[in-house]
């Protein structure tokens, strides 16, 4: 009699240790209750007819819910910062008030490689009318890679040469176009460095029109983003900017190098670049509803990731301060109403 009871019992354990492991996971009904006083005569954890539930997902897991936080969310893309950024200096600002958002090392200078083109884009832009042709000198013709391949025998439209500056990176057009207002790369360079001054960036010191590695040149991460952001505030250069693609008017067709344009929700225009000094670098300018920031980063290894990173917490933190900025506001009204507060 005992043998049979303990046959009995094994088989009962067994029957329900199958049953756990093999009963699929299922989500978590939470009941949602309406107008239900705080002592509910119901039994715990039953549901009254007429009252909804909602599906938290899988057993555990949160993550939706978590989402919805927006600190959860600021904490979460800091973290990936923190993790990740291999920039060895970094900014974010907001484009309309300039607050800083994030910043990593954002005074140290460093060679901000083809991302200085953006000051010899706009002052070609605000030097020479639309439609004037350009010569090409032998240095011009010389520059090394990135480059459109100018012919030195032939003249270019100027807007073909700055959509090159700024699209292609091109450094021969860059030199046509320093020669051609300023009569040489070096004299060129300097109104570049004035600029820079005029512009609200006076760490940044130019050596070329073209950003390629030079002794003495120099800018900031924060330098770029105050820069770019001052420069897209001109629509031409903004309209060119968000180009991802042009011909010239000769038929050659000009592809942008920033690839955040089809990569980064947001994206409204931006500057890459790279030497062997400088390693990677970009300037950019996002927008999501209301909002818009600037980045700028130096010295990247993995530019692309650390742009992505970088734009979803600047995003993160400026719908963080504006709930704290409501609810503050809103706590503020009630105080002063009365209506609640210590």
């Amino acid at each position: 009699m005992a043998a049979r009871k303990s046959i009995y019992y094994l088989i009962v354990t067994l029957f329900c240790l199958g049953a756990t492991l093999f009963i699929p996971d299922r989500g978590i009904a939470a009941p949602v209750f309406n107008n239900v006083a705080k002592h509910d005569h119901h039994a715990e954890g039953s549901i009254s007819p007429g009252q909804t539930t909602t599906t938290l997902g899988k057993f555990g897991d949160f993550t939706s819910v978590k989402k919805l936080n927006g600190r959860y969310a600021l904490v979460s893309a800091k973290q990936k910062i923190e993790r990740y950024l291999s920039a060895r200096s970094a900014i974010i600002i907001d484009a309309h008030s300039e607050e800083t958002l994030f910043e990593k090392n954002p005074d140290v200078p460093r060679q901000p490689a083809s991302t200085i083109k953006v000051l010899t884009a706009m002052i070609a832009l605000k030097s020479l009318q639309s439609g004037e042709t350009i010569p090409v000198s032998r240095k011009a013709a010389r520059q090394p890679s990135s480059k459109i391949y100018l012919d030195q025998r032939k003249e270019y439209n100027v807007d073909d040469l700055i959509n090159a500056v700024l699209l292609s990176s091109a450094n021969d057009a860059s030199v046509a176009l320093a020669e051609k207002i300023a009569g040489s790369e070096k004299a060129f360079a300097k109104m570049m460095t004035l600029s820079a001054r005029l512009w609200g960036a006076p760490q940044t010191v130019c050596k070329t029109a073209t950003g390629l590695t030079a002794r003495g040149q120099r800018s900031t991460s924060r330098d770029l983003a105050t820069i770019f952001n001052h420069l897209m505030k001109d629509h031409d250069f903004a309209a060119r900017m968000k180009l991802t693609k042009t011909h010239t008017s000769g038929g050659k067709l000009l592809r942008n190098h920033n690839k955040a344009l089809w990569h980064v929700p947001g994206a409204e225009g931006g500057k890459t670049g790279y030497t062997n000094a400088a390693r990677q670098t970009y300037v950019g300018k996002f927008r999501r509803g209301d909002d818009e920031i600037v980045v700028a980063i130096l010295g990247s290894e993995r530019m692309w990731n650390d742009l992505e990173h970088l734009v979803e917490y600047g995003f993160c933190k400026k719908q963080y301060l504006a709930s704290e900025w409501d609810q503050g506001i809103k706590l503020g009204l009630t105080k002063a109403e009365g209506i609640g507060g210590s």
